[in-house]
């Protein structure tokens, strides 16, 4: 992933001023910077929820500008609104979302082994769920969409410290799988644990990073 000198605009706003960064695949990276730093405008941006108003950007091969639709089918992003139907099963809401890519069977019932949802779980309405199991629901039509860049925005949110373990696995191997994963969480000493590069932001460009 590449961003060059890109500016996107809330409004008359710019959330993000002239920001580069480049990420290689399978880095797990932490954004960090105070509120209004322009983290939540990175992971959209990367996402292809929304415009660059100037600069150029790549994403898994696919352009920023002209391949926005490319993107979103490519990534994943999981934020305070988990994209889950809660009257659906967690089988029925990964059934749905790998109907849109094809996904067999197989697919579906690795996934949910991954993330330990098989078992009396993958009958359980998404409304029945904890916020930990919530979460890794998630995270599994992550796995069946095939997203090779998982963009996080407070993964560990809501959640408590047995479930932010589970998280911290989750992601993990998702890296090890050759994902590239990019969160944005206020629990710092558990996020440099993971994280391979800090990233960080302020007034909407990167202002450091390290590894």
């Amino acid at each position: 992933m590449t961003l060059r000198d890109v500016v996107v605009l809330l409004g008359d706003f710019p959330a993000l001023a002239g920001l580069d960064l480049s990420v290689n695949r399978g880095e797990v990276v932490m954004l960090t910077g105070p509120n209004g730093a322009g983290k939540t405008s990175l992971l959209r941006v990367c996402a292809g929820l929304v415009p660059i108003a100037r600069g150029e950007g790549m994403v898994l091969g696919a352009d920023l500008t002209s391949q926005r639709a490319s993107v979103r089918s490519r990534v994943g992003m999981v934020g305070h609104s988990n994209g889950l139907y809660d009257d659906l099963t967690v089988r029925e809401n990964l059934e749905f979302w790998g109907s849109l890519i094809g996904a067999g069977d197989d697919e579906l019932r690795q996934a949910m082994s991954i993330m330990g949802l098989d078992g009396r779980l993958a009958s359980v309405r998404v409304r029945g769920l904890s916020a930990g199991q919530r979460r890794r629901t998630a995270f599994a039509i992550l796995v069946v969409r095939r997203a090779g860049l998982w963009l996080l925005d407070e993964p560990h949110a809501g959640l408590d410290s047995d479930a932010r373990d589970e998280v911290d696995e989750v992601l993990r191997r998702a890296s090890a799988s050759g994902a590239t994963v990019m969160l944005s969480s206020h629990e710092l000493d558990r996020a440099q644990q993971l994280a391979t590069k800090e990233v960080r932001l302020a007034g909407g460009v990167v202002v450091g990073d390290s590894q």
